[in-house]
């Protein structure tokens, strides 16, 4: 039998005790894989991992079960564990969902929000403007989430907030943004510019409106998406 490589995975954990064996296992698996560093079909092994971390296998399968259950990790038998990976047409259904949420909340967010709420908004917009000067596609694809997020969340309205959450995170391990091109980069940035713009004036209209125009550009610029790079699996 040949030995398998070790997971990249592993490199990236940190053992940090947050709560119980369970818990802290989830916790950190979450983080590395939302922030791209084990990309789709990485290999997430249940033994190294409960050796790292000092704990039996069953907390460890427990938390793969959860992370299974958002959508992040996959099993099959006789294969083991690996970081979820969807085809380009279920990318493309998450961005769907992605929008239809946030079109929701977004009038809402922007009549509720406090002055704050507001400045949270303009200082995500300034780290993604940061994040193109820099030519940084990790950081424009983090700082992106925390910009959308933060036009929604004055909504208040939990429960959507709470699925629009996890929609967000069933799409970060592709890490889109990263690898569309700079131009397109520039346009998506464009329209956040003019989305916060709507959002200071408390203008729902316009602000669904360019909503909409930037959700037809991201789907634009994610079709054009590689397919070769393991990143995304083959439609059926």
């Amino acid at each position: 039998m040949t030995d398998r490589p070790p997971s990249p995975l592993l490199e990236k954990l940190v053992v940090v005790r947050n709560g119980g064996p369970q818990q802290t296992v989830v916790t950190e698996l979450r983080r590395v894989i939302l922030r791209g560093d084990a990309p789709p079909g990485t290999p997430v092994p249940l033994t190294e991992i409960a050796e790292l971390f000092g704990v039996s296998h069953i907390p460890v399968r427990e938390a793969l079960k959860t992370l299974i259950s958002e959508g992040l990790v996959t099993h099959r038998p006789n294969s083991g564990y690996t970081v979820a990976r969807m085809t380009k047409q279920e990318l493309h259904e998450m961005y769907v969902v992605r929008a239809a949420l946030e079109g929701a909340a977004l009038a809402i967010a922007a009549e509720k929000a406090t002055d704050y709420e507001r400045a949270l908004a303009i200082e995500a917009n300034d780290r993604m403007a940061q994040a193109i000067r820099d030519s940084d596609g990790a950081a424009f694809q983090r700082e992106s989430r925390n910009f959308h997020m933060a036009l929604v969340r004055p909504s208040g309205m939990h429960r959507l907030l709470h699925i629009l959450d996890m929609s967000w995170n069933m799409i970060e391990p592709v890490q889109a943004m990263m690898h569309v091109t700079p131009d397109d980069r520039a346009k998506l940035n464009g329209d956040h510019e003019e989305m916060l713009e709507a959002f200071l004036a408390r203008d729902a209209d316009r602000l669904g409106a360019i909503a909409q125009r930037h959700n037809d550009s991201v789907d634009a610029a994610i079709g054009t998406l590689p397919t070769d790079t393991g990143l995304l699996t083959q439609d059926n």
